[in-house]
């Protein structure tokens, strides 16, 4: 059963009230818990869009875990170096995170500067990965509790079954439910939610 972690009072208004922990990211949120056990104090937090990485990152930084950069791959290689030396020097821990991961292959976050590609190299990896069904029925109240959309019960487990398996998908599913039912001026029922589901034509087979 995934349990939750509440975020911290400095997140963003319009951030999900809690984090839903599953599979997909226990390991990644266990680890964030137990930074003294990073090698040289740095870890590199992956994971596909919209999956809570910033979210965790916020919370990591406000509970002292150290410090926090966020979509690493767009910052000036020189800055990150200087990151990783004052990780050394101070004993801080430091957490990147990326929307990438390392490498050279097309889409990969490639670090051109050698000395710094070796020194991430021996980071600890961390990676978020796409919820299954009983993450993504949770994921689905989350933004719909976000959205003040009231769901029948069973709707999380109707549309986990048949939905795609991503974070993203969640919230553009509960997204399109919303719309629909503001369109058509009616509670969110069966129907909607099967409309919902036919607007993304890579879900699951019903």
């Amino acid at each position: 059963m995934p349990r939750q972690i509440a975020l911290p009072l400095s997140a963003s208004s319009d951030s999900p009230p809690r984090i839903v922990v599953g599979e997909a990211n226990a390991a990644a949120i266990d680890a964030l818990t137990d930074p003294e056990r990073w090698p040289f104090h740095t870890a590199i937090l992956y994971g596909p869009p919209r999956s809570g990485k910033t979210l965790l990152g916020h919370w990591f930084a406000d509970g002292g875990g150290g410090e926090v950069i966020d979509n690493a791959e767009h910052v000036d290689e020189d800055v990150l170096f200087h990151a990783w030396n004052r990780a050394q020097e101070t004993g801080r821990a430091l957490l990147l995170i990326s929307n990438r991961k390392r490498g050279k292959a097309k889409g990969r976050w490639h670090v051109r500067l050698p000395d710094l590609a070796s020194r991430l190299g021996s980071a600890l990896q961390l990676e978020i990965e796409e919820p299954d069904d009983e993450m993504l029925a949770e994921l689905i109240d989350v933004h719909a509790q976000m959205r003040h959309l009231v769901l029948d019960p069973s709707a999380s487990a109707y549309l986990a079954a048949r939905a795609v398996r991503s974070h993203l998908g969640a919230e553009r599913l509960v997204a399109a439910i919303d719309r629909l039912s503001l369109e058509r001026k009616q509670p969110p029922t069966l129907a909607i939610w099967r409309e919902a589901l036919a607007e993304f034509g890579n879900g699951r087979p019903t």
